[in-house]
């Protein structure tokens, strides 16, 4: 009797203590939740994009206003905190139309600068495969465009969207933050070796002009990054929520899904190991660096592998210190296989730790243009393991679709890294 009774005791007490323990299973993270938390990051990114911009309207409103080395050295400042933001949105390209059809606006690249303003001697006077090599819109109040005149009296929005990509020639690029650069610091002039562009403020200083047409020049630079401002309000628009682009990537889970992975995959491996990275390195060019007239490309690269990780855990860090965090395709994948998830999660910080390697040795060492310079092994390997990381990244990337059953997804490639042979022909 007294046994039973303690018995009876003892499974009272297991059971109150289980009843204190056990705490009810947390919900399975959903696709929809995802994407809609996707959507919200998207927003975000572009909202501090338009907000840096919109610093850099302001801070060359100042430059034009009173041109000195003061001024000047201020809007470059502003155009370079401008690309930390929108660099971290480029993995929303590839996988989203809207952000596809929107982007060579905005961020076109590379570009035959002859065709906005003066350029050295040694950039040459003509180009077989464009006639606007040298057109020289800041010049010339009066271009010829397939045999039709355009009339550039007036430098306006109008004028500058007709410029861009003019006879079907993608390095005509007339907008834009790589337009925007070449006008704030000119032709860098320096091959492989140390130094970037180096614009003087007089070429904005109507009383003291340098280079002639410095009216010209700084309606094209206010233009310009008016015509910045204003695209980036469409983006934000178009990521808010009931946006285009917000209800087109939240419609159907399964294309959603393929929206994110497409971008981080071919942003990985096409667009920035192959285009921007490793044909700059095969041929030894500085000329096919992103950031080619500031020497910023170091910058731009890192924040590219920024937003790919992000696109990925779900995790932003804002212009103002703010930290978002939502539901993630990590945890998406979490719940089909956890160490592929690890995988993952460990190649990308791999990958930003070969970028943040660049970026120190370009602060401290050699600029990106220095370090692909031909003859540069120390430099040259530093690049290169960055590739290495977004290449092999880009493999689990491909495991990451195939364990969420969405088929067959084709991601960005690149003769630089599929036929390099191609590269030299």
């Amino acid at each position: 009797m007294i046994g039973k009774s303690i018995s009876s005791a003892v499974l009272a007490l297991w059971a109150a203590s289980a009843v204190l323990v056990v705490t009810p299973a947390q919900a399975a993270t959903t696709s929809a939740a995802v994407l809609k938390h996707y959507a919200e990051l998207a927003h975000a990114k572009y909202e501090d994009a338009l907000r840096t911009a919109q610093a850099l309207d302001k801070a060359i409103d100042a430059l034009l206003a009173k041109p000195s080395d003061e001024t000047l050295k201020a809007a470059r400042a502003a155009w370079i905190a401008a690309r930390v933001p929108y660099q971290q949105t480029e993995v929303y390209r590839f996988g989203n139309p809207i952000v596809d059809d929107w982007e060579g606006k905005v961020n076109a690249w590379p570009l035959d600068e002859g065709l906005i303003d003066y350029v050295d001697a040694s950039y040459g006077t003509e180009s077989d495969e464009n006639s606007l090599y040298t057109a020289n819109v800041i010049a010339n109040p009066k271009i010829k465009i397939s045999g039709k005149t355009l009339d550039t009296t007036k430098i306006t929005p109008k004028v500058l969207r007709s410029l861009n990509e003019a006879g079907e020639i993608e390095a005509n690029v007339a907008t834009g933050y790589h337009a925007i650069e070449f006008l704030l610091w000119g032709q860098d002039l320096h091959g492989t070796g140390p130094g970037a562009g180096e614009r003087p403020y007089t070429d904005y200083d109507k009383a003291n002009c340098t280079h002639g047409n410095c009216d010209r020049r700084a309606a094209y630079l206010k233009t310009a990054t008016d015509l910045l401002v204003s695209d980036l309000k469409d983006m934000v628009k178009a990521w808010a929520p009931n946006g285009k682009a917000s209800q087109h990537v939240e419609a159907d889970g399964k294309k959603g899904l393929t929206a994110i992975l497409t971008g981080m995959g071919s942003l990985s491996y096409g667009e920035l190991a192959g285009e921007r990275m490793k044909l700059g390195l095969l041929l030894h060019d500085p000329e096919e660096e992103h950031d080619c007239f500031s020497d910023n490309t170091y910058a731009s690269h890192l924040n590219d592998a920024i937003g790919i990780k992000s696109a990925y855990t779900g995790e932003y860090t804002r212009v103002d210190g703010t930290k978002l965090t939502g539901p993630s395709l990590s945890e998406l994948v979490v719940a089909k296989d956890p160490a592929l998830d690890t995988e993952m999660k460990g190649k990308l910080d791999t990958t930003l730790l070969a970028m943040n390697a660049m970026a120190d040795r370009a602060q401290k060492v050699e600029a990106y243009d220095q370090m692909i310079g031909d003859g540069n092994a120390e430099g040259n390997a530093v690049v290169q393991k960055a590739i290495d990381g977004l290449i092999d990244q880009s493999k689990t990337i491909e495991r990451v679709i195939t364990s969420l059953d969405l088929g067959a997804v084709k991601l960005e490639g690149s003769d630089s890294l599929d036929n390099p042979d191609a590269v030299f022909k």
